[in-house]
């Protein structure tokens, strides 16, 4: 059925070079020649680089290369494989059955990312023709359009399976589902699942290392028991948070929501302490959204951490300078990071109209530390208030070693009073970007 797509030049690309054969040049032969003696292995790579519209094109090249294609371990169905060019009835779903119908030997990455909607029945099919054969390590399920996808029983039965990425699915496995033993990567966008399922998945996937959770609902308690975890990544809205048993974390990023009551609220042990006592002894990399950063300000503030970051050396955040808890706990993380060099402060110039008195004992305090460690800080978005100027100016008198700031405001206006404000510092250090 991919007549249609075979042109008069055929292109192969990798990575290296580009061959162009030419069918009625007396050259072909020789390049055959050359094609057809190529290893197995290396025609393999050369196919799993080729889009797979391309890669069954190269049917034609010779009679080695003729079924090469059907035994391509890597099968990613794009936009891509649908030709403007083809007939209008070489549908996507068509193609997919077409390649699936062909297809010998195992399947170790299959990959469905099409922008358009897809009758649930074609991707019912498609993942049981894969289950009679489940080796399937790597799975994507990106459904763009239409209803959310019910993820069919039988995908629980692939136990090799090591990297998952669901794209606006419903997750509910039947009640023998005892976890993916060999998972190691998790990526759910926008996916629903009851909190059992979630507890399950998690605590019964002992080898994970990455977790990413975008936009997902049906539970509230976000309890990640993964000792392997070393990457998370999360957006979303939560009644509970807490991290048991990831000390191996290095690289975590939270743009998240925990919705507490007034009995959150509380003062012996606050929010901030709770997160970093035990947690993150080996963290490296850490990003704070502006949601989660008003949740650790909750309760008790610390002049230091427990323990300190000894290895954070890259610390983006995002925060306004409207409530002094969220400044003291910005000023606590700094003081808690020996090794941080080079902070990334984002401001929400829309909420920053703090009075001069709001801000001002918590900024005192932080006269007395010295950020020893600090070289380059980059803040962006500033509208230039009091106090957004009070805290560049503690940042520049307590780091010693600084080399330079970066402010960049949040827009043209009051721009020129702005860098007059920042020159009465007196530091050459200072750099202010066009907005």
């Amino acid at each position: 059925m991919f007549e249609c797509f075979f042109p008069k030049y055929i292109y192969i690309r990798s990575s290296f070079a580009v061959i162009k054969l030419t069918c009625a040049s007396m050259g072909l032969k020789m390049e055959l020649d050359r094609l057809s003696s190529l290893p197995d292995d290396v025609t393999e790579k050369i196919l799993e680089r080729l889009p797979l519209k391309e890669a069954v094109r190269t049917s034609v090249l010779s009679r080695k290369w003729r079924y090469k294609s059907e035994m391509l371990q890597t099968l990613l169905f794009h936009n891509n494989c649908v030709s403007t060019q083809s007939h209008p009835t070489y549908s996507f779903a068509n193609i997919v059955d077409h390649v699936l119908l062909l297809h010998k030997g195992p399947i170790h990455r299959f990959e469905l990312s099409f922008n358009g909607k897809l009758a649930t029945r074609d991707i019912d099919r498609w993942i049981f023709h894969l289950s009679r054969n489940p080796v399937v390590e790597q799975m994507i399920l990106d459904n763009f359009e239409g209803d959310i996808y019910n993820i069919p029983s039988c995908l629980f039965s692939f136990q090799d399976i090591v990297y998952l990425e669901l794209y606006r699915c419903l997750l509910n496995p039947p009640s023998t589902f005892k976890g993916f033993g060999s998972l190691k990567s998790l990526d759910l966008w926008s996916v629903t699942l009851a909190q059992h399922v979630f507890d399950n998945l998690i605590g019964c996937s002992p080898v994970l290392e990455i977790l990413k959770l975008q936009r997902c609902d049906g539970f509230t308690n976000l309890k990640i028991d993964a000792p392997k975890l070393w990457f998370i990544y999360i957006i979303g809205a939560f009644e509970d948070f807490n991290l048991v048993g990831s000390s191996n974390l290095v690289d975590a990023s939270f743009d998240l929501q925990v919705i507490v009551d007034q009995r959150g609220n509380c003062t012996s042990f606050g929010n901030l302490l709770k997160f970093f006592d035990h947690q993150l002894p080996h963290i490296r990399r850490l990003t704070i959204k502006r949601n989660f950063l008003k949740y650790l300000s909750i309760g008790a503030l610390p002049e230091k951490l427990p323990k300190p970051c000894q290895y954070l050396n890259f610390l983006s955040l995002d925060m306004s300078f409207d409530n002094p808890d969220e400044i003291s706990t910005v000023l606590c993380l700094l003081r808690g990071s020996p090794a941080l060099k080079e902070p990334k402060i984002l401001v929400d110039p829309e909420k920053d109209h703090a009075a001069v008195g709001e801000v001002g004992s918590c900024l005192y305090d932080n006269y007395n530390c010295a950020y020893t460690q600090l070289r380059f800080v980059e803040i962006t978005k500033i509208s230039g208030v009091k106090a957004q100027l009070d805290f560049i100016e503690s940042l520049l008198l307590s780091s010693p070693v600084l080399e330079r700031m970066t402010v960049q405001p949040a827009s043209v206006d009051g721009f020129l009073k702005l860098v007059k404000d920042l020159l009465l510092f007196k530091r050459a250090e200072i750099m202010v970007l066009d907005p």
